[in-house]
């Protein structure tokens, strides 16, 4: 059977297994708090799920915005967007001053003194860079316009909503990915090339190529066989020409061995894998599996991969009894929220099923097992509680460590933070592990009270080395000291050994606190570890650059 493979800008037309398939581009899918800051590209086209208003997202600026400003809660502001979601281009600006707050379809938005980069929502007609002057023009366009009903399709100045079929993929869902087929017989031959169909049409939507997402092929059966690895065929056509040469095994459907097999051997360096990207199972059955699923799937869970089951033609309720664990499929994907279980009818059905399922393994951010710095980081907040900081700034401080943990996908299985604070005394005020959901967590760092004395930061450092970051994990632990004035010990010894534990260090300091300990205390180069600034309210400033200077050392050491 012969195979053909073409594509215009906007559908891509695949013939798999004699069946002509016609997919639809789409955008690149997001989450309602993807920030600016999250995407790579200058101009990308995505498309924000549907509920972004019951989200408490974060928005700064009005028309032209803050990067660390969530994307769709600013298509939602603007207008572009309502309750139900759609695409959007993004464009990336360089940073700019007075950012402008105002309230609008439901969204507050909040003003900034200044930030590092910016981001606008444009048509895609329009390929020129922004002008400054521009940007202005476009700020009071869209303020003049922000009490106007959300409408689909209505030009905003340069702004518009555009359709998902006048676009193509996006080349960001870059991902290694690793296909677990049903090899067993209880799927049989004709529906084992059924669920082949259905894997080369979702690998042909994906997009694979040498900078874009790669695909392996694992089939399970008595015992797993990989068919090819993540490398081996970076080539559309050459792929698909692969999965349907596969040769069906037959045999029980040990899916246990088949995903411990894949999470142990298939995303190695040796094997393919790229560092970095995220690792991706995606586990297709037929039925219920003949072995237990827990433990292979903790283990992948714990290996970093995210584990998607989808199950075809569940067990009837007459076929219950036969199955040794009801709950396999809670038990065997990556967390059990709705997102990572697919459930499809029959594989008769599947072709309806294959952008839906692209879009979730495309959606980065709901990536919950990938080991990123964003949710694999403990991240530990040094608090000066002395008497020269006063309340008043003590607020600041801690809204400016909200602002730091914000950034981070706190939760269970995700990030943690925990505090200490300081005089002379150390006051454990929570712990790493005492929050597993982001928004207690934020809410008990800012309702964290004052304490008032002096100033000893180099026992508080061996404080919190001993008491919050009992556990060494090295390139993962990091604490974050804020300091405003000289401490009365010493801070470079207990930050030395703190960092031979595997702790590294960023200090902050404000107003008087003096430039030798702060770089006395932070890890090297003392440079890109050490920050400094006069006033307590310039200290927003500084959260990306802490964010970005952790995700590069997580990135370093990982």
């Amino acid at each position: 059977m012969n195979e053909c493979f073409s594509h215009t800008p906007c559908i891509c037309v695949c013939c798999v297994y004699g069946e002509v398939v016609v997919l639809p581009a789409v955008p690149y899918p997001v989450t309602c708090v993807t920030r600016g800051a999250d995407l790579m590209e200058d101009s990308v086209l995505v498309l924000c799920p549907a509920g972004c208003t019951q989200w408490r997202v974060s928005v700064f600026g009005t028309g032209i915005y803050a990067s660390i400003s969530s994307v769709c809660g600013a298509a939602v502001h603007s207008g572009f967007l309502g309750p139900a979601g759609g695409p959007v281009r993004v464009r990336r600006l360089q940073g700019q001053h007075n950012y402008i707050s105002s309230f609008a379809h439901g969204i507050q938005s909040q003003a900034l003194s200044q930030w590092t980069a910016s981001f606008s929502l444009t048509s895609r007609w329009s390929q020129a860079p922004i002008t400054a002057a521009e940007n202005i023009k476009q700020q009071t366009s869209v303020q003049a316009s922000l009490d106007s009903p959300v409408q689909t399709n209505k030009h905003h100045g340069v702004y518009k909503i555009e359709s998902p079929d006048d676009v193509t993929w996006s080349a960001d869902c870059q991902m290694d990915i690793a296909m677990v087929i049903d090899s067993s017989s209880n799927i049989g031959r004709r529906r084992f090339n059924l669920q082949k169909n259905f894997v080369a049409k979702l690998a042909a939507m994906l997009r694979v190529g040498p900078t874009g997402p790669h695909v392996g092929l694992i089939q399970a059966s008595d015992s797993p066989r990989t068919e090819f690895l993540l490398t081996n065929f970076t080539q559309p056509k050459e792929l698909l020409f692969a999965i349907k040469e596969s040769a069906y095994l037959g045999g029980d459907s040990n899916t246990g061995k088949a995903i411990l097999h894949t999470a142990e051997t298939f995303f190695v360096p040796e094997q393919g894998g790229r560092r970095g990207l995220p690792r991706v199972m995606v586990v297709l059955m037929d039925g219920w599996p003949s072995d237990d699923l827990e433990q292979a799937a903790k283990f992948a869970r714990d290996s970093g991969v995210n584990v998607f089951l989808v199950s075809v033609a569940k067990p009837a309720p007459e076929e219950l009894a036969m199955v040794r664990d009801k709950d396999f499929v809670k038990k065997a994907v990556c967390k059990d929220n709705g997102f990572f279980s697919y459930s499809v009818s029959s594989w008769f059905s599947t072709t309806k099923h294959v952008r839906p399922l692209t879009q979730r393994l495309c959606s980065l951010d709901a990536l919950l097992c990938s080991k990123t710095c964003y949710n694999s980081v403990n991240i530990g907040f040094l608090i000066d509680g002395s008497s020269s900081v006063g309340e008043g700034n003590f607020r600041l401080v801690l809204d400016f460590l909200a602002g730091t943990a914000s950034s981070f996908d706190v939760s269970d299985v995700g990030a943690h933070i925990g505090a200490v604070q300081f005089t002379y005394d150390q006051r454990l005020e929570f712990g790493l592990t005492d929050y597993s959901d982001k928004e207690e967590a934020i809410n008990a760092l800012r309702r964290i009270p004052y304490m008032s004395g002096g100033t000893a930061t180099g026992a508080a450092i061996s404080f919190t080395t001993q008491r919050l970051f009992r556990r060494a994990s090295p390139g993962r632990n990091f604490l974050i000291v804020v300091t405003d004035g000289q401490s009365y010990d010493h801070v470079s010894p207990p930050a030395l050994e703190a960092q031979k534990q595997g702790i590294t260090i960023y200090s902050v300091g404000v107003a008087w606190a003096p430039m030798d300990d702060l770089r006395a205390m932070s890890s090297e180069p003392k440079d890109s570890h050490t920050f400094f600034t006069r006033e307590f309210n310039g200290l927003n400033n500084f959260i990306p650059l802490l964010v970005q200077g952790i995700c590069r050392d997580f990135a370093e050491k990982n």
